[in-house]
């Protein structure tokens, strides 16, 4: 019997994956003691963070979503825009046969 792949919780509620890819963490040092910290800092703890993908590789590998990163998204974007661009001439030149027509 195969081995039946078990991703790592403990790394999928710390991090999230955006649109493209990337993975999004959360800043730490924000539990508490926040009055000696500037307003300045506060406001950049309180948004989040991109991970290097560097270490997202590895992560993404854990969380068993390895097959999706953002040079497989950016690709892809790629070959969507290619296509459209292939097809609007063609549809551009319908539309004026109709309208001499």
């Amino acid at each position: 019997m195969a081995y039946k792949f078990k991703p790592n919780k403990a790394v999928a509620k710390r991090f999230k994956v955006s649109k493209t890819g990337k993975l999004k963490r959360h800043h730490g040092n924000t539990s508490h003691l926040m009055s000696s910290r500037s307003a300045n800092k506060r406001r950049h703890l309180r948004h989040g963070a991109i991970v290097p993908e560097v270490h997202a590789r590895r992560l993404r590998k854990l969380m068993g979503i390895s097959g999706k990163g953002p040079g497989k998204t950016a690709a892809a974007r790629l070959a969507a825009r290619k296509a459209r661009a292939a097809e609007q001439p063609a549809a551009a030149e319908a539309v004026t046969a109709v309208a001499s027509a």
